[in-house]
């Protein structure tokens, strides 16, 4: 269901696309032994994810990824929607993504993690 409403979300501009898509992904997760097995073996969740689900941390370079990524995501609804009220919403969220980020989670060595990935197989 969650797939489906993440799919018209991509046609609809009013309905918000990636929270459903992220529900699907978890809910597969949580209900496939096998999409989950896949999922933690790619290269991609081994380079973005697995430090951080192991011990709250990330590299530098992998924070600034995800946050400038965010950041121009929401700069295309903060010059579109011409509504005070949701422009005050996303400079809050732009402040608190950067707070938090630096705030709680810890930031590691990238060679830490370029060690680790050495070892693991690219999917």
């Amino acid at each position: 269901m969650s797939l489906g409403i993440g799919i018209v979300g991509i046609f609809l501009p009013l309905l918000p696309t990636t929270p459903f898509l992220l529900l699907t992904a978890f809910c597969y997760a949580k209900g496939s032994k096998k999409f989950h097995d896949w999922f933690i073996s790619t290269w991609v969740y081994k380079k973005h994810l697995e430090s951080f689900v192991t011990n709250r941390s990330m590299t530098l370079k992998t924070k600034m990824t995800i946050l400038l990524t965010a950041s121009t995501m929401l700069l295309f609804p903060l010059i579109i929607i011409d509504n005070t009220i949701v422009r005050i919403v996303i400079i809050f969220l732009y402040f608190y993504k950067y707070f938090y980020f630096f705030k709680f989670i810890k930031t590691i060595p990238s060679d830490s993690v370029l060690k680790d990935d050495k070892k693991s197989p690219r999917l």
